[in-house]
């Protein structure tokens, strides 16, 4: 069972204070009174426990007030640093669900904390670097946190970011900032001057924009949609992957699409790989790129743009180092015309002796050429200008910064690359004017459906009825058809029934939502709510959505 975490000495913006043992004064009836301690300046004052709570400490809150169990009035104060008995589980768990239950009234908050390419240096975005295998771990941790219900890890080459849902916003940004200071072993105190953190809307905008390429190095480039994609796909097997971030990533991928179907951002958009070929075709020679002997390491879908984009720059000969043989095979069929040379890990510095431009797109969390392995790399021709380049786009680095000690060796990572795309980034910025009026609607159909949940009763009922009808007919008609049909046909059929009640249902599950933005609304969806449980007799309680509905509105009013 998750403790009661201690949360002194954590931070985010710096206007958090934190809250030590002096805050917590014993009172004269010998209770604990616990601070309150103002974070991010929001004006909202939080109790604070101030040191770690196990279940060796479980006390119960009483208006506010830590008393330990089994206290009289009139007893000595005991010291701060006294360990509590444990009294029985139900006592924890007291503990724990109060300061829970006190967000049970308010919709829980999106937030988004991360590190950028447009604010964090690689090498501090390498230390906080989740890989893909790690995403299903790093989501049960965060939601194990107190105030964490639901939790995304989106990790690329040029961005590291948390997204969660928390039952309180300033707890939650909180206990996700610990939680990369710990696994990244990077202190709280220098994390903080490179993480943004934005909530609810602004979370929401900003992930519709790093999907639709609007906040990519590379303005409009097509890959952050497939690493949102995977992201949504990875999401569907970790519990900790809710409703809330499941719809928004949902969403997100819609806005992706709709902004490069509808607009023009993306035409000839670069991509990474692409603009570390551009960058090699800059710093060799006149005519160098079809003449370098290159050599790539890592098969992976960055290698694949890497072999796409050299192609097209007149480079038919290359060396990839692998692991394995199947990935460069792949490759291989995809581009026949070019030749396609495949190399086991193990003869990687073999290779490189022969090579004048190395590009490197591995996972490797260490990195695989250093001082020493340059230093003992032959001097490139002459024709090439006698240097070598080692091209690194993997994050975490492949390539130690050490390496550009070597004096005929340069070394280049995804943060070089800006000097790329500073020449076409202003035309593409024009044509990211026509994407934020998509993103502006895709938000406005979240937001609708994440208000729409309060009615989710409602619309589950209703479907739940339709779909048993559904069921039944269906039953009905293919046992009369007999074995008749195909199993194509049956298919068919099954396919034609959901469509047709999906078409039926697509009308009132529209008049059971509601933005929240004026009472009329409002009223029409409660008054919605109720014929359909009438004439469906769908036996909801409604009082408690009436309830939030109302506020809600009352609320947008004020």
């Amino acid at each position: 069972m998750a403790s009661i975490r201690s949360v002194a000495g954590a931070v985010a913006p710096s206007s958090f204070r934190a809250v030590s043992d002096e805050h917590r004064a014993p009172t004269s009836s010998g209770r604990c009174s616990l601070k309150s301690s103002s974070l991010f300046g929001s004006g909202l004052d939080l109790p604070v426990l101030s040191r770690k709570f196990t279940l060796a400490d479980a006390v119960t809150l009483q208006g506010g007030v830590a008393r330990a169990q089994g206290l009289e009035d009139g007893a000595q104060p005991l010291p701060a640093s006294h360990r509590y008995k444990v009294a029985s589980q139900a006592a924890f768990e007291h503990l724990r669900n109060v300061s829970n239950n006190r967000y049970t009234s308010v919709k829980s908050s999106i937030l988004v904390l991360g590190l950028s390419v447009h604010s964090c240096p690689v090498s501090m975005r390498e230390k906080l670097a989740v890989p893909e295998a790690e995403w299903p771990r790093a989501i049960g941790e965060l939601c194990e946190q107190n105030h964490i219900e639901e939790a995304a890890v989106l990790s690329t080459c040029n961005r590291m970011e948390i997204y969660v849902v928390a039952l309180s916003w300033n707890r939650g940004v909180q206990e996700v900032t610990e939680w990369m200071s710990k696994t990244s072993g990077v202190p709280v105190r220098e994390l903080r001057e490179h993480l943004f953190i934005l909530r609810d809307r602004d979370a929401t905008q900003h992930l519709f924009r790093v999907s639709s390429g609007l906040d990519s190095l590379v303005l409009g480039e097509g890959q952050i949609l497939s690493q949102v994609k995977q992201v949504y796909k990875v999401g569907q097997t970790a519990p900790g992957f809710g409703r809330n971030l499941n719809g928004l990533f949902k969403q997100a991928i819609t806005a992706g699409k709709r902004v490069r179907c509808e607009t023009s951002i993306s035409a000839g958009a670069v991509s990474v790989s692409s603009a570390a070929v551009e960058l090699a075709v800059m710093k060799l020679p006149e005519q160098g790129i079809s003449n370098a002997k290159v050599l790539i390491v890592g098969a992976g879908k960055m290698s694949k743009l890497l072999v796409k984009h050299l192609i097209s720059k007149g480079c038919s000969k290359m060396v990839i180092v692998n692991r394995s043989e199947g990935r460069v095979a792949d490759l291989q069929a995809e581009f026949p015309d070019a030749e396609l040379i495949y190399r086991p890990l193990p003869e990687m510095m073999t290779c490189a002796k022969e090579a004048n431009v190395i590009f490197t797109s591995t996972a490797s969390e260490t990195p695989l050429f250093f001082k020493e392995h340059a230093e003992q790399l032959p001097v490139p021709p002459e024709s090439l200008g006698g240097i070598r380049h080692f091209i690194d786009i993997s994050v975490p680095r492949n390539v130690g910064a050490c390496v550009a000690e070597v004096p005929t060796a340069r070394v280049y990572n995804v943060d070089d690359l800006k000097e790329v795309v500073a020449a076409n980034k202003e035309e593409r910025r024009r044509k990211a004017l026509e994407a934020q009026v998509i993103i502006e609607e895709e938000l406005r159909s979240f937001d609708s459906w994440r208000d729409s949940l309060e009615t989710v009763p409602t619309i589950k009922k209703l479907r739940a009825y339709a779909e048993g009808i559904r069921t039944a007919e269906l039953e009905k008609c293919l046992g009369k058809m007999g074995e008749d049909l195909t199993k194509k046909n049956r298919k068919l059929v099954e396919e034609l029934s959901r469509g047709i009640v999906n078409k039926l249902l697509h009308g009132p599950m529209q008049h059971l939502r509601s933005d929240g933005t004026d009472a009329r609304t409002v009223t029409e969806t409660i008054e919605n709510m109720h014929a359909l449980e009438r004439m469906f007799d769908l036996k909801a309680d409604l009082s408690a959505l009436e309830k939030q509905f109302r506020a809600a509105a009352e609320k947008v009013s004020q």
